[in-house]
């Protein structure tokens, strides 16, 4: 009877009564941490299936872009991912743990990339120099792409201003071009007032390492005083590359990139400098 009395006045709750209280709360607390990662990834996969399509409609660069509209379509399951409550407690906690820390480690190194990247943006060479390196991009039935234009426009403002200057353009033919690179190149430079025995051709690289390798092939890499005409996302990679192959005195001009375009630049040159530390090559 006392027993009875005293649960009266305390109004104690029944212990399944508890437990399912103590559980919605505990769902509740759950759905709060994973809102703000859904709409994170949300936001991003919208932004870049939106940047990939506007780089389509520009008509810039390769087809690289499409990268983008991957990521924008796996940011989007990651959302619905982390929007479904369900799923995310049915997910083992050593499989959550191990993709956050992928998923950090990845971060880091994209940032520590980017940041070597962007340290050599805007690269400025002194007067003087023996040679300038024009390294080559792609050539269209019209002309140079703009990308290349802006890097022969660059060179050209140090050749007039250095006289004695040589100047070796660099590229080869890819499937697309109706001539090579460095044939173009040429032949644009005599036109806005380069004297055509300035210029040395070499014709037959295909990438960065190449275009350093080849050219080199035409002074003193140990004593000659070399600068590396490429845009500004680009010359990292020239740079790294051109030392690690031996250039003794060599520093990079840059030339500036087409406006928006500088997200996808980044993303792709990130895969380059890894790529060329993978097999060596920096």
């Amino acid at each position: 009877m006392n027993i009875r009395r005293k649960n009266h006045r305390e109004k104690l709750v029944p212990l399944e009564r508890s437990r399912r209280t103590i559980q919605l709360e505990k769902r509740g607390r759950k759905l709060k941490r994973y809102i703000i990662p859904s709409r994170i990834f949300a936001v991003l996969g919208i932004a870049c299936i939106l940047y990939c399509a506007g780089i389509a409609l520009a008509g810039f660069g390769t087809y690289f872009f499409l990268l983008w509209g991957a990521i924008g379509v796996f940011c989007l399951i990651l959302s619905v991912m982390f929007h479904n409550e369900k799923l995310m407690t049915a997910i083992p906690g050593w499989i959550k743990g191990t993709c956050t820390g992928i998923f950090c480690a990845g971060l880091l190194l994209f940032c520590t990339v980017e940041g070597l990247i962007l340290s050599q943006y805007n690269a400025q060479a002194g007067p003087g120099a023996d040679y300038v390196i024009v390294l080559g991009a792609q050539w269209k039935s019209t002309g140079p792409s703009e990308v290349l234009r802006r890097r022969l426009i660059r060179a050209a403002n140090y050749l007039a201003a250095n006289p004695d200057t040589k100047v070796i353009v660099s590229g080869g033919q890819g499937d697309n071009e109706i001539m090579s690179e460095a044939a173009g190149m040429k032949e644009y430079l005599v036109k806005i007032g380069i004297e055509e025995e300035r210029i040395l051709v070499e014709d037959k690289s295909a990438n960065t390492y190449e275009n350093l390798t080849f050219s080199g092939q035409f002074l003193d890499i140990g004593q000659d005083s070399v600068v590396i005409v490429t845009n500004n996302f680009h010359m990292f990679r020239a740079l790294s590359i051109a030392k690690k192959q031996g250039y003794a005195d060599v520093e990079g001009l840059a030339a500036n990139s087409v406006l928006g375009m500088g997200p996808n630049n980044l993303l792709r040159e990130f895969l380059g400098v890894l790529k060329d530390f993978w097999v060596g090559n920096l």
